[in-house]
């Protein structure tokens, strides 16, 4: 296309803000003429010592430079659709996306009113709409939750094909299939340009399809002489699927646990992307009226994060479920990196409650939504691009990405780009042209406005209600408050008022340790978080002020 329109065509410009050289964070634009539109907006999740945030978002100073027609989703999961109520002040049009994508996006546009939840336009697999001068073609990949797209965009230089995150799944659960026909028609036609997912270019051969995890389960299921606890994202639909088709099979019943879960799963039946078999489904207030061996919950925690449900279930401190010696605990997801040491704690915590712990090492209790080194060599093969960018990965996987593109076609030009770079197509060819600027911004969920980079949100917190530092020292194995607690502030307004709450505060501090479990009391993470939100409650109740609270936790 672009060798009949030549030089007349002006050139096409991809710019990722955010999802190479990091997982998450998924974001690009895609310029050409008076033509751009953005693609993804996801988030990311903090690592546990970035206390008070919530999420990371890349920095959208870049989207003013650009009249952005349209932004289009690949999917549902929140790494590409986190930032979507964020980036929707710089979007003059649509946002399109699957049913499944726009369902999971509609609640985060709340607070935005109708307006912006009418600008959500659904497109199914190979509808095309035009936007300016591109016209986008939605092409079926598999992942690991259903209504994913990889994106076709023809532009007037040429077909640029956005993979999104995918595997080549051979027997999906709902029986929808890679489009590979189309992949591979504009492969012979000719693309311009493939930006391929990176994320598992490191584990050889194929990554599996999601039935894989069906035996596991099967032997669990049979096995298990009490409760059932599976620990999964929360939009790990087919996961869902599998679990509920077992608790059918084996005549037990099926609870989702924890909020994320039970939003997902209420979406996904409404939307006929769940099926619960009839009676299977009971709530989480009704596990304790059934046998404990009768009995699967869903929940949220995976990952550790102290408020999700499994956290509190294994330090007993849910008010529902309760762990007993006979359950097994499955952890059905892959270890996010940075959070081995939140999860292993949980993971002691269930230990101590005597159930059964079972993860992806003992057994095949997960299976990842992220093509391995052989299907992202497949994908490469059927759309023979002109040129191949490696997108979602760390820098590592990038370049990896990067070599094994070269070795599949030595007439494919690999452009290794990272956030910020501006990737720029025209008479010369495909080349990384220049940056702009590329960063992130830390979100904190109480919605108070502390945003910008990280150096500025901080600053922006601290200059505004300052810092309050609790330093409580607790006995390592007994949790037992070892010294009176102490409280540093800086930047804090003291007058009588101030002076009067922060006298209360060292009671307050020992009220919450003793609230708290001795499980919770000897887990730094856990306990952390906790002074944290009662400290903050505490301030913004009595005060009306919103000082960064930074508690220290010394174990002797």
């Amino acid at each position: 296309m672009d060798d009949a329109l030549g030089g007349s065509a002006p050139p096409v410009e991809l710019i990722p803000l955010g999802g190479l050289g990091e997982f998450g964070m998924n974001m690009m634009v895609v310029a050409c003429g008076d033509t751009a539109i953005l693609v993804d907006a996801g988030v990311m999740f903090p690592e546990p010592e970035l206390l008070g945030v919530d999420l990371i978002i890349p920095d959208l100073r870049q989207l003013t430079q650009y009249h952005l027609a349209a932004l289009v989703l690949t999917h549902g999961h929140e790494d590409h659709i986190g930032a979507v109520a964020h980036v929707l002040p710089y979007i003059n049009g649509p946002i399109y996306g699957t049913a499944l994508t726009l369902a999971f996006v509609e609640p985060k546009l709340e607070d935005l009113g109708a307006e912006a939840r009418r600008r959500l336009v659904v497109v199914k697999p190979r509808d095309r709409v035009t936007v300016g001068a591109f016209t986008i073609e939605f092409l079926r990949v598999t992942h690991s939750i259903p209504d994913c797209v990889a994106l076709a965009i023809e532009t007037p230089r040429g077909v640029v094909i956005h993979t999104g995150d995918f595997k080549i799944d051979q027997t999906p659960l709902d029986g929808e299939h890679v489009d590979f026909h189309r992949l591979a028609e504009l492969g012979s036609k000719g693309v311009l340009a493939l930006l391929g997912d990176s994320t598992n270019i490191e584990r050889k051969g194929f990554t599996g399809s999601e039935i894989e995890v069906v035996d596991a389960f099967e032997e669990i299921f049979t096995s298990a002489p009490g409760k059932i606890i599976v620990a999964m994202f929360a939009s790990s639909l087919y996961r869902m699927q599998i679990l509920a088709d077992l608790a059918a099979q084996f005549e037990k019943h099926l609870a989702f646990v924890g909020r994320g879960v039970i939003e997902n799963s209420e979406i996904a039946q409404r939307l006929g992307y769940l099926r619960m078999p009839a009676g299977v489904q009971i709530r989480d207030s009704e596990i304790r009226n059934y046998p404990s061996q009768d009995v699967v919950c869903i929940c949220t925690g995976s990952q550790g994060e102290p408020a999700a449900a499994l956290p509190r279930i294994a330090i007993d401190d849910h008010r529902h479920v309760k762990l007993d010696s006979n359950d097994v605990v499955v952890f059905s997801a892959r270890e996010i990196p940075g959070n081995e040491k939140a999860i292993g704690r949980v993971m002691n915590h269930i230990a101590r409650r005597k159930a059964e712990v079972v993860y992806e090492g003992i057994k095949h209790v997960h299976v990842s939504g992220h093509g391995s080194e052989e299907e992202l060599k497949l994908m490469l093969s059927l759309v023979r691009p002109r040129h191949f960018v490696p997108i979602h990965g760390e820098y590592r996987q990038l370049a990896r990405h990067a070599r094994v593109a070269a070795r599949v076609s030595r007439d494919t030009k690999v452009l290794l780009a990272e956030n910020g770079h501006v990737i720029r197509f025209d008479d010369a060819g495909g080349r990384i042209a220049g940056t702009v600027p590329a960063g992130r911004i830390l979100i904190d969920g109480t919605r108070s406005g502390e945003v910008g980079d990280e150096i500025l949100r901080d600053r922006r917190h601290l200059a505004g209600d300052g810092l309050v530092v609790p330093v409580v020292t607790i006995g390592e194995h007994s949790g037992v408050l070892e010294e009176p607690p102490d409280v540093i502030t800086r930047g804090f307004v003291l007058d009588a008022r101030t002076e009067a709450l922060l006298k209360e505060v060292p009671a307050l501090l020992a009220a919450t340790l003793e609230a708290a479990s001795i499980e919770e009391r000897t887990d730094p993470g856990l306990i952390k978080e906790k002074i944290r939100v009662d400290l903050q409650r505490f301030f913004r109740k009595r005060s009306g002020l919103r000082p960064l609270v930074l508690p220290v936790v010394m174990e002797i």
